[in-house]
């Protein structure tokens, strides 16, 4: 394969209500069947009215830019100084939803197509009207990357081309299955693009071309425009960086504040968020997982505090008949029981082993160990919490 990627000069300044096929097929008449059209989102923005008009108080303009921020935004990801990263309204993650102030007016702000996988359709079937030809669209925007410096841009829209080019099930020259790779086409050839258009030059459209997008022919209820950047797009459950290092880093705490006295974290939820009940259920308490949990705090609770593993099924007498939250009993609910002891029965003892008791809870719910206060016995030696526990499944 052989690729050329050329830029389009001459399209000028954008305003709303242009007409992006007419501008790109007047500058670009060299424009050939197959060829892939990679379109900035700023054009397209600027040509839908995707404009802000800013105050000329400096006060009101940041007040101005908040509050669009907040429109535009489905969900903050992190806070760096100024720096907002979102999810948008689209589900791209990205600085400031998108928002820009380069290449336009000082006073105004440009913000991301409503629909930019619409868009992408739009200006395929406007080029296809005007000059006769089948292109494939490509809307792409610069983002950042958490794991590296450097901007790098990527589709936000398509049309008349596959997103992804799915290797999966493919083998390599040597025989190994592929399992895993998918390439992001339209990703790459926005980026592909970038390197003619750059972002002072007011080249704003490029196209490659030679990439063969129409070998596999779309299919599906999307039609001949193909699904879009949708399959992009990694739905919040399955992003395993839904939030920044500080926001993690708060979540965590606040969910170690309000770790529920009477049920597990992680484990199958039974009555009143109790872990199911039958052997069958349960899964193995690793001892050494516990130990790491118990070491941790080992440190910043009172001296002479004690914990002991046992296992759930053989519980010494004085704790067989303890129950959860819901009713069942410990050796039927639970497959590992954490007794604990105070370092002394007086009151000052007493409250500062509930907080320490906290303090273990939330470090087993760190190691994925479910826990749930099953009672308090007044025994030989002495006060014992029991704690039941649950390994998860």
């Amino acid at each position: 394969m052989r690729l050329e990627i050329l830029p389009v000069t001459g399209i000028g300044e954008v305003v709303p209500g242009d007409d992006l096929a007419a501008l790109i097929g007047d500058a670009a008449p060299w424009l050939r069947d197959g060829d892939v059209l990679v379109v900035t989102s700023k054009i397209v923005s600027k040509a839908e009215g995707r404009l802000v008009d800013l105050p000329a108080d400096e006060a009101d303009r940041g007040r101005v830019r908040d509050e669009v921020l907040a429109a535009e935004t489905a969900e903050v990801v992190a806070r760096r100084g100024a720096t907002r990263i979102v999810r948008t309204r689209h589900g791209f993650v990205m600085a400031a939803a998108g928002i820009d102030n380069s290449n336009v007016a000082p006073t105004r702000l440009v913000l991301l197509p409503v629909d930019p996988d619409r868009s992408a359709r739009q200006l395929r079937a406007g080029l296809h009207a005007r000059l006769g030809l089948d292109l494939a669209v490509v809307v792409s925007d610069t983002m950042g990357r958490p794991w590296r410096n450097g901007l790098t841009d990527v589709a936000l829209g398509a049309a008349g081309i596959d997103p992804v080019r799915d290797y999966r099930g493919q083998t390599d020259r040597y025989g190994n299955e592929l399992r895993l790779t998918q390439m992001a086409v339209v990703d790459e050839m926005a980026a592909a693009g970038d390197l003619v258009k750059g972002k002072s030059e007011q080249v704003p459209v490029a196209v490659v071309r030679g990439y063969p997008w129409r070998a596999e022919p779309l299919a599906g209820p999307a039609g001949p425009d193909g699904p879009g950047v949708r399959p992009l797009i990694r739905e919040p459950g399955q992003d395993l960086f839904t939030l920044g290092t500080a926001e993690a880093w708060r979540a965590g705490l606040l969910a170690a504040a309000t770790l529920p006295p009477g049920g597990p974290v992680a484990a199958p939820a039974g009555p009143a968020g109790a872990p199911a009940a039958g052997v069958d259920d349960r899964c193995p308490v690793d001892g050494e997982t516990v130990a790491r949990a118990v070491r941790l705090v080992s440190e910043v609770v009172a001296p002479g505090t004690r914990f002991e593993l046992t296992d759930a099924g053989g519980l010494p007498a004085d704790t067989a008949e303890l129950t959860d939250a819901g009713g069942q009993p410990a050796d039927a609910a639970y497959s590992a029981l954490l007794r604990c002891r105070p370092p002394g029965d007086t009151p000052p003892d007493l409250v500062r082993f509930g907080a320490d008791l906290h303090r273990l809870r939330a470090a087993l719910a760190a190691e994925g160990v479910a826990s749930a206060e099953l009672g308090t016995v007044a025994g030989p030696d002495g006060t014992v919490v029991a704690l039941g526990l649950v390994a998860p499944p």
